[in-house]
C-alpha cells in the first residue's frame, strides 16, 4: 500500500490559545480536523509532533531567545488539541525538544525506502518556526519524495511571517497548497 505521510506540527494548546496562541491558530483547528478525518478514511499515515520542554526552559538556548515559557511537559499547554487526536484510536506522537524532529526525518526516510509513501504533507504551528524546520528536515531525509505544506491548515507567529515562511519553503522545492485559503484572510 502506498499512501501519504501526514505530519501535524505542534497543534498544542500553548500555540493555539495559550502562552503563544493567536487568532490565526484558533481559526485553523476545524480545518485541520476535517483534513485529518479525510486522512484517516484514506488510510494515510499520520504523525503528530509535540513541542516538549522541561522546567529548565528559561536556561535553554531557545528559552534565552524566546523568553515565553510554553509546552512544559505534562502541563495543559503541552497537550495537543483533543479535537485532532481523538480522530485516531492511538495517535502517533513524537515529542521534540527543538524546532525540528530528527526522529520524524528518520521515520519518513524509512517509510520512503520501504515504498510505503509517495508524498509527505505537513501543516500546523508555527509556519515560520516548526513547520518550516520540519519541512526542510524531511526534505533532507527524503529528497526525492514530493513534500507539501498546506498553508490553509497552518499559521505563523504573524500573518507576515507565515507568508515569508511559505515563500522560503517554495524556494526549497516544497510545494505549498492552500495559499489564499487561510481562514483568517
Amino acid at each position: 500500500m502506498t499512501g501519504k505521510l501526514i505530519v501535524v506540527v505542534d497543534m498544542q494548546k500553548d500555540f493555539i490559545d495559550g502562552a503563544l496562541g493567536s487568532e490565526q491558530a484558533v481559526k485553523i483547528v476545524d480545518r485541520c480536523a476535517e483534513k485529518l478525518r479525510k486522512a484517516r478514511e484514506e488510510g494515510d499515515t499520520v504523525i503528530f509532533t509535540r513541542d516538549t520542554h522541561g522546567e529548565d526552559y528559561a536556561d535553554t538556548e531557545e528559552g534565552k531567545n524566546l523568553p515565553v515559557v510554553h509546552c512544559i511537559k505534562d502541563t495543559e499547554g503541552w497537550q495537543i488539541n483533543s479535537a485532532l487526536t481523538e480522530i485516531f484510536e492511538e495517535p502517533t506522537i513524537l515529542d521534540k525538544e527543538t524546532f525540528g524532529s530528527k526522529a520524524l526525518g528518520e521515520i519518513a526516510a524509512g517509510l520512503a525506502e520501504e515504498g510505503e509513501i509517495e508524498s509527505i504533507e505537513l501543516f500546523g504551528l508555527c509556519t515560520d518556526i516548526c513547520v518550516i524546520s520540519n519541512a526542510l528536515l524531511v526534505k533532507a531525509f527524503c529528497p526525492d519524495i514530493p513534500i507539501y505544506v498546506d498553508a490553509s491548515c497552518s499559521a505563523g507567529v504573524t500573518p507576515e511571517s507565515h507568508e515569508n515562511a511559505l515563500k522560503a519553503m517554495e524556494s526549497c522545492q516544497i510545494h505549498v497548497t492552500g495559499k489564499g485559503e487561510e481562514p483568517w484572510k
